[in-house]
């Protein structure tokens, strides 16, 4: 333990008697764990926010449906009804899992719209007016207002849908669909609004009407799942667990959300490479610079190395030593980086990024930076681990220098 002190001594002494060149080392490792910090961070609330703007817009945390409902439910989606009041079963599992904050009746189906000489296709669902206080804001609504229980007649309409129909607030259209007998049906209703949520292809095509409404229009008393919304998504799996060890498998078919993003799963693959990109630049600009800083250490340090070595220290001490001093950089500047890293995250999410819609989104947004934990350690480990690399060359080389030759170089 007294050998382990001694020696970070020595490397702290050497650091600091050479303060221009351990500087400009330490400053790169300061300026690539706080890059990547912030990188990092942005792309980890991009997710974050992509992830929850998509549970809460349309698919919750967990979808209960009849089996292979999702994969032939397109031709028939009248085969695969639930009954309209939630399972006992649920409820019983509802009642030991708090993390379950609602479950909400979805009744798709899809059709046609009309307003006086225009008429387009639409996807529809049924929902319960009540469920936006818990869902929140990720379905905004840009013009008039939401659904209401005291308003069955009104419907609300993405707002792609309205331009393309070319209807504004309190304009009446007539709905067409195909009833759960097979028949045709048509309704009259009043455009109460027009909502936008993060996928623009969504809003471009859909409409939602109340519940019991869709019921009538449809002529049915069913409805195509329920949709559970948890108090964290991190309790997803956790939840699915529960459900599918409680729930008849031949009778309901249980889907977490991140099976059914399959928008948000290709973002995170693409983002994930990118940053990876960003890493690896970030880690090769460390490692040069730790090399070239430690090859000029060695260099200036010839003679001091050759008088070590003939007062009889050992080559794997002389390489120890400069692989302490590479690493001692590393934490250093890591440390430091983590701090400015945090300090800058924190300013710039107050101030807010704003950004553009992306491609197949509806609306930009105001972006901010999520440093977990993990991104904390990682860009600590990367500056230790990438320093201690660039530090092993030029310190097998300083152990292999011949007594005399190092020590003429005192002369």
């Amino acid at each position: 333990m007294q050998k382990i002190w001694l020696n970070l001594s020595l490397a702290f002494r050497n650091i600091t008697r050479y303060k221009r060149r351990s500087g400009l080392s330490i400053g790169a490792v300061i300026f690539g764990v706080t890059a990547m910090m912030l990188v990092s961070g942005f792309i980890e609330w991009i997710f974050y926010n992509f992830r929850e703007t998509t549970i809460k817009s349309h698919l919750g945390h967990l979808q209960i449906v009849r089996p292979g409902y999702h994969d032939m439910g397109k031709a028939n989606p009248y085969a695969f009804l639930l009954p309209s009041n939630i399972s006992n079963s649920i409820t019983t599992i509802d009642n030991k899992l708090v993390k379950i904050k609602i479950i909400a009746r979805r009744l798709s189906f899809s059709g046609l719209i009309s307003h006086g000489e225009s008429t387009l296709s639409f996807i529809g669902e049924g929902v319960s007016p009540e469920e936006q206080f818990v869902f929140g804001d990720a379905l905004k609504i840009s013009e008039g207002t939401h659904l209401s229980i005291d308003r069955p007649e009104h419907i609300i309409v993405g707002e792609g849908l309205a331009q393309n129909l070319g209807i504004s607030v309190g304009d009446h259209v007539v709905l067409l669909v195909n009833t759960a007998s097979g028949g045709i049906n048509a309704k009259e209703v009043i455009v109460s609004g027009f909502f936008t949520t993060v996928t623009k292809n969504y809003d471009d095509n859909s409409i939602r009407i109340p519940i019991e409404t869709a019921h009538k229009l449809l002529r049915t008393t069913g409805v195509h799942s329920w949709i559970i919304l948890l108090s964290d998504t991190e309790h997803t799996n956790d939840v699915l667990a529960e459900l599918r060890n409680n729930l008849p498998k031949d009778q309901y078919e249980i889907i977490p959300w991140y099976e059914l993003a399959d928008f948000y799963n290709k973002t995170v693959v693409l983002f994930t490479q990118q940053v990876m990109g960003i890493k690896i630049i970030i880690a090769v600009i460390i490692l040069l610079s730790i090399f070239n800083t430690m090859n000029i250490s060695v260099l200036e340090r010839i003679g001091e190395i050759g008088t070590a070595m003939a007062l009889g220290v050992k080559r794997f001490d002389i390489m120890r030593q400069f692989l302490i001093e590479g690493m001692l950089i590393g934490c250093v500047g890591g440390l430091l980086g983590l701090v400015i890293g945090l300090l800058l995250a924190t300013i710039i999410s107050k101030i807010g990024i704003p950004m553009p819609p992306p491609p197949g989104m509806a609306r930009g947004y105001i972006g901010e930076i999520l440093v977990t934990s993990n991104i904390a350690l990682e860009s600590l480990i990367l500056a230790i681990t990438t320093t201690l690399v660039a530090s092993v060359y030029p310190a097998w080389r300083a152990s292999r220098m011949q007594i005399v030759d190092a020590l003429r170089r005192n002369q």
